[in-house]
């Protein structure tokens, strides 16, 4: 099976902020499309602005009807519970030689130990989590991490370019999540140091737009000083669209990966406590570059 002709039916488990869009690229590429979230009104509100999707009230129900189920979840206890918990877990339901596709952000080790078990009931499982933010889920542009058997991955290559412009595989199955991890970690850093750098410059008398504008024209331009510092900062939106409880998730997991393979990171401990005190101060919920508030404090 190569997920190619638009036939074979699509579930897709977490219509989130980023799940919403995603899930709507491929509604919008012509595939059959079941989709399950916790919540019942967004179940409701996606079926609304996707007619052709259908509802599913439980993760068992998605696995009656589907041979390919996208996950994008929370964390990785979220996609346990939805693959193995209890009666409606997902994975007593599937057929075999069914795909699962892991795109949360999930813990790497967790994602290896999940392969075993769903290989036991012939259930094929790959990780590809997705960076670009809301922006790009909506654009269909996300580049996308995938970690896992080359040919699973081959089969829903199809799919998975509905959604993202780029897809690299990254080699052995929780590559994907551990390379999602480590490329927020390094964004995590950018995204501080700007807005340090921003601050300090104001306070010194420069004005936002100049900081920003010789950062982008110097060696100190990254991805938050192009895309982050002027268009959620200093127009005081704080709107991304991804969440400061999520970015602190990512730079753990990151710093948890380093440790476990004794890798030595000489900002990690830093950072993390960085991010950790940001999601104390402003809660979980908050946009990620509402760190800049904790320097205005």
């Amino acid at each position: 099976m190569t997920i190619t002709d638009r036939k074979y039916p699509v579930g897709f488990i977490g219509i989130g902020k980023m799940g919403f869009p995603m899930a709507g690229r491929i509604g919008a590429h012509g595939y059959p499309l079941h989709v399950h979230d916790i919540s019942e009104a967004a179940r409701a509100a996606f079926c609304s602005r996707v007619p052709a999707a259908r509802e599913a009230k439980t993760p068992a129900a998605i696995g009656r009807c589907c041979e390919v189920v996208i996950l994008m979840l929370p964390d990785s206890e979220a996609v346990k519970q939805v693959l193995f918990g209890g009666k409606d877990g997902l994975a007593a339901h599937l057929p075999r030689g069914a795909i699962v596709i892991d795109m949360s952000s999930s813990d790497p080790s967790v994602t290896r130990g999940i392969g075993p078990r769903l290989k036991q009931a012939g259930v094929d499982f790959i990780d590809a989590p997705v960076s670009g933010g809301v922006k790009r889920a909506n654009d269909g542009t996300l580049a996308i991490m995938a970690g896992g058997d080359s040919a699973v991955i081959t089969r829903v290559k199809p799919l998975l370019t509905t959604m993202g412009s780029s897809l690299i595989e990254t080699g052995v199955l929780g590559s994907g999540h551990a390379m999602k991890a480590l490329n927020n970690y390094v964004s995590a850093a950018g995204l501080l140091a700007a807005c340090e750098a921003l601050k300090t410059g104001f306070d010194f008398g420069i004005a936002p737009e100049t900081v920003i504008a010789v950062l982008n024209a110097s060696t100190g331009k990254n991805n938050s000083t192009e895309n982050k510092l002027m268009q959620y900062i200093v127009s005081g939106l704080f709107n991304s669209g991804f969440s400061l409880g999520l970015m602190r998730k990512d730079v753990a997991i990151a710093a948890d990966l380093a440790k476990s393979l004794g890798s030595r990171t000489l900002l990690g401990e830093v950072l993390l406590k960085s991010w950790a005190d940001a999601e104390a101060k402003l809660g979980g919920g908050a946009d990620h570059t509402e760190i800049y508030r904790m320097l205005e404090e």
